[in-house]
């Protein structure tokens, strides 16, 4: 008979329905269920595509024996960390406190009033490796509950006490000098051989990337711009080539489990997708590396079509498995390439790197480390002839997947990442002038701000339904999204809400003390975690900041910028020591320190005007775009109007002279070094 997860939204919770365990939700009856039988609680967090998870559902969760444990001694409680990243976030932090590291799944052992005990991520079935068993741990945890009472809670106070202290404030924002230092801290990182950061796993840090190329468009002329610059292009040439990436099919990967980005771990998020398919175009427009144009619309295509939902969101994530096994759906034997491609085995083994031995388990996980132009030489081809007969294997490749069994989709519509992904299709559209990315953008939108917003209230997720109320993390990228959905159409709903939901950061979740809280005030958890670091997607107040900040040039709100700056102290201290941990933080301060530009157009047929705002990678920009007398857009008012559209230029309330022509509006926005 399944339990009460059955009826949850989540795809994660569902999968554990038939569980023999009597697992919860997280709720205030579960606590109070603890409570009325003295008994702690097992706090399970994973989410849908985390395999090891699976395994540890597999081995544990769905052993009779096991599960009959659990019930017995515990109230049993599974959380999705995508539907409820606060509670992930508390525990989390206890995880690190407790073992030095963090991952999921994640296990964590409460007292009935919700203060950690003992936490770990995964334990095995059996003793392995120095490694207790599940079964051990938890008859460990029942031992103390039960014989050393006193100790125990006494512990849980220390950890609580731990988790809950709050991260120190610099006491002042970081400078030019400051953000030179940390280009150097992320390159001692930096792995030159490979690309990318540190040695095995390798994750594609796209906070960071967006860090390096905006130290490289805004700092021109200086060894930071072109150290920034070398990082970021040989980390994006070194991913795209690499089998992190889906040759076919687009889209990257979670991470790398090899320092040479040859193995992925096969599951696809949004997340990680979304910034990188902007990452990418912005890559483009430095360096005009036609292989970054073409990664940016293999994601969104990638993420237009296979993740849609038809409301108009997009899914989470796509599992590493399939029929169970890891890779499936991506890799290839040579047996199978041999008798799908014929002829053409040894061209398509060429580009790709396959072999009769394989690279992954005895199959070829396709990667594409030799260019084009060495595979023509090598083969004695021309490049033409090479560049068609790959269009007609890929073609080959492509309908031989499309029969296999695709791996699981966790098909939840996370808000905050579908606010990450209106940005990246605003500005692929807008780059590529692809008007498909920009309806995709508007669907999105559409979605969150209707469907996923009922009763006017913002949701962090959507399956079915709503689920929690939104995180400061929502508000924060939607509000993002929403103000570069504004500048690509000037269609000022999307500018009104994006300053409603600015609105309800700074009135909900604002810390007195400068940053943002993760929740707002009542969430009745043990504590408000407030988030500062970016891992993997920008954390809630660098996402705030940039908020504040493209509000402040919209309308001239000076409390927003001071906002801003006592957020970038909250912040410094952990950015400036660990940029890799904080580069988005760095990149929106960078934007500021720099300056933003207020760009107001207005005026019929415009397009050759805007077009000069976005033919370059000009974070340092905040476009208005209008037609009409009537506005909402501050910026805007007061705009004459006349028979051509002109644009007006402004940096720190001083403005250039109004001008018509492209080429002086490129001028004025050029960035001197």
């Amino acid at each position: 008979m399944p339990n009460q997860l059955a009826a949850s939204t989540s795809p994660y919770l569902r999968q554990h329905a038939d569980n023999p365990v009597d697992w919860r939700e997280w709720s205030d009856e579960a606590l109070a269920e603890a409570a009325e039988r003295d008994i702690p609680i097992l706090l399970s967090v994973g989410y849908a595509t985390c395999h090891w998870c699976h395994v540890m559902a597999h081995e544990s969760f769905e052993d009779d024996e096991t599960a009959a444990f659990m019930n017995t001694h515990f109230v049993a409680v599974k959380v999705d960390r995508e539907e409820r990243p606060d509670i992930d976030r508390i525990y989390m932090d206890a995880v690190t406190a407790m073992t030095g590291r963090g991952g999921w799944p994640m296990t964590v052992f409460l007292t009935p009033d919700a203060r950690p005990i003992y936490a770990g991520t995964y334990y095995p079935k059996q003793r392995m490796g120095g490694h207790p068993s599940f079964r051990e741990v938890m008859a460990a945890v029942v031992d103390a509950w039960d014989a050393n009472r006193e100790g125990i809670l006494a512990q849980a106070d220390q950890i609580t006490a731990a988790i809950t202290h709050g991260p120190p404030t610099s006491g002042r924002v970081p400078d030019l000098d400051d953000l030179d230092r940390a280009v150097l801290e992320v390159e001692a990182g930096f792995d030159r051989v490979n690309g990318g950061f540190g040695t095995a796993p390798k994750f594609p840090q796209a906070p960071t990337l967006e860090f390096l190329l905006r130290m490289a468009a805004l700092r021109p002329g200086t060894r930071s711009a072109e150290l920034s610059l070398e990082m970021a292009t040989s980390m994006l040439s070194a991913m795209a080539s690499g089998g992190i990436y889906d040759h076919l099919l687009g889209g990257f990967a979670r991470y790398s489990v090899d320092a040479q980005w040859l193995i992925p771990h096969f599951e696809k998020m949004l997340y990680d997708n979304a910034q990188l398919a902007r990452v990418y175009a912005r890559a483009w427009q430095l360096t005009r590396i036609d292989r970054f144009r073409d990664v940016a619309i293999e994601i969104l295509d990638y993420l237009d079509g296979t993740m849609a939902d038809e409301s108009g969101g997009i899914h989470s994530a796509e599992d590493a498995d399939s029929e169970g096994v890891e890779g499936k759906f991506a890799v290839w034997t040579w047996d199978e390439l041999a008798s799908i491609l014929s002829d053409d085995l040894e061209l398509a083994s060429a580009i790709y790197g396959a072999t009769p031995a394989g690279n992954f388990e005895g199959a070829n996980n396709l990667h594409r480390y030799r260019s084009l132009d060495d595979v023509a030489d090598d083969l004695g081809m021309s490049v033409g002839d090479v560049v068609a007969r790959k269009r007609a294997i890929d073609t080959t490749l492509r309908r031989a997947r499309t029969e296999r069994t695709p791996p699981g989709r966790d098909d939840k519509i996370v808000t905050a990442w579908n606010g990450l992904a209106i940005r990246a299709f605003v500005e692929g559209g807008m780059i590529f002038g692809e008007n498909r990315y920009l309806e995709r953008a508007r669907s999105i939108a559409s979605f969150l701000l209707d469907d996923a917003s009922p009763d006017g209230q913002l949701v962090r997720s959507w399956r079915d339904g709503p689920g929690h109320t939104a995180f400061a993390d929502d508000h924060a990228a939607v509000a993002v999204g929403l103000y570069s959905l504004y500048a690509a159409t000037g269609e000022e709903r999307w500018f009104e809400a994006a300053e409603h939901h600015t609105g309800v950061l700074r009135t909900k979740f604002a810390d007195p003390s400068g940053g943002f809280f993760a929740t707002r005030e009542g969430s009745g958890l043990i504590t408000r975690p407030k988030n500062i670091q970016d891992n993997p997607t920008p954390s809630d107040n660098a996402l705030a900041m940039e908020a504040l900040l493209t509000h402040a040039a919209y309308t001239g709100d000076l409390e927003a910028v001071g906002q801003a700056e006592a957020t970038m102290e909250a912040v410094a201290p952990v950015a400036l020591h660990h940029p890799s941990f904080g580069g988005y933080s760095l990149a929106i301060w960078l934007t500021h320190l720099i300056g933003i530009e207020e760009v107001a157009i207005v005026g019929d047929e415009a397009t050759e005007l805007t077009h000069v705002v976005w033919s370059e990678f000009r974070p340092h920009v905040a476009l208005a775009v209008g037609a009409g007398a009537a506005t909402s857009v501050p910026l805007l008012a007061e705009r004459p109007i006349g028979d051509r559209p002109v644009a007006y230029v402004c940096k720190n309330q001083v403005c250039d002279l109004p001008t018509g022509s492209a080429s002086e509006l490129a001028s004025q926005l050029a960035l001197r070094s």
